[in-house]
């Protein structure tokens, strides 16, 4: 466990050096984003001067990166207030939306991979595989455009913006977000499919499994005791990095249905080349991929106690 956390942090601190110089190799000035083209140069360079930005790049880094480490985000450059806020509304916004696309996702995923290793070789194998492989390389603007067309425009049946009014109750909020989960579901549902089936058709062909049918149980109890249990372990590792992609991977689903998440933030503050609100951004979604990988490897090694972190035996 020492080991896995040592390794987060080292990689959240590359992430750090990565995503500082990326900001700073974005094309244009700072201080001429925000005052405009038409802007005095000399007002720019006071700009400029006064958020910091005209700074040697390392000294702006040891800066950015000490007040990180003690919970400081540093003050957004587009909004003159501190980024926390900001990044706490867009987190929680995106949390929503990923939490109801991960609640229709995993289980479907799941089941239909235990139904296509159940019958494998069948016609139900083949069109959850070929449905799910369509639908993972069908780009999200593709599928959320004709969700709002067909469901949100012809049918009228959800709306087609994910912005709730103000007040609205949690029922009225996932009734606002089920349309924008959809395209998420399609993307994530081949991926945990497949795993799922591929682990349960490995657990199927086992010795352990062939002796407990042997042994007269009932097939129900030896799917449900057997073999999902030790079927799920690739599934998780997977389910762990989606989880993950539906945080931080929302930037088109987002500004399609017109919703204020980490994704759109993200983008957002690289456009308007807010480098303390994109750096806060990006650093958020390397963290929660680094909590989400440990939370995996926790379950996995619980599922299957065999499993010693570093390779002891």
């Amino acid at each position: 466990m020492v080991k896995r956390i040592l390794l987060a942090l080292v990689t959240l601190w590359l992430l750090s050096m990565l995503v500082f110089a990326g900001g700073r190799m974005l094309p244009g000035n700072v201080g001429r984003a925000m005052l405009g083209p038409f802007a005095d140069q000399a007002a720019v360079d006071v700009l400029n001067r006064e958020m910091g930005t005209d700074r040697p790049v390392l000294v702006q880094y040891g800066e950015w990166i000490s007040g990180f480490v003690t919970g400081d985000l540093g003050n957004s450059y587009a909004y003159r207030a501190p980024v926390a806020p900001f990044l706490g509304t867009a987190l929680a916004n995106s949390a929503k939306l990923s939490l109801v696309a991960f609640l229709m996702v995993v289980p479907l995923g799941i089941f239909g991979g235990v139904v296509a290793a159940l019958n494998r070789g069948r016609a139900a194998d083949r069109i959850i595989s070929v449905t799910g492989l369509s639908a993972t390389v069908v780009p999200e603007f593709v599928s959320g455009i004709v969700l709002i067309l067909v469901f949100g425009v012809w049918l009228r049946w959800f709306p087609i913006s994910a912005t709730w009014p103000d007040g609205a109750g949690i029922l009225t909020q996932i009734y606002y977000l089920i349309l924008p989960s959809i395209p998420l579901v399609l993307i994530l549902f081949g991926y945990i499919a497949r795993m799922a089936r591929a682990g349960m058709i490995e657990a199927l062909d086992a010795e352990y499994t062939r002796t407990a049918i042997l042994k007269g149980l009932p097939f129900p109890q030896v799917i449900w005791r057997h073999v999902l249990r030790n079927a799920l372990l690739p599934t998780i590792s997977v389910i762990a990095t989606q989880t993950v992609y539906l945080i931080g991977g929302l930037v088109v689903i987002e500004i399609l249905f017109h919703y204020q998440g980490i994704g759109s933030l993200i983008y957002t503050a690289a456009n308007k080349k807010d480098f303390p609100m994109l750096q806060a951004g990006v650093m958020a979604v390397g963290a929660l991929f680094a909590f989400a990988t440990l939370i995996a490897d926790l379950l996995y090694a619980r599922l299957n106690p065999r499993i010693r972190f570093g390779g002891s035996e």
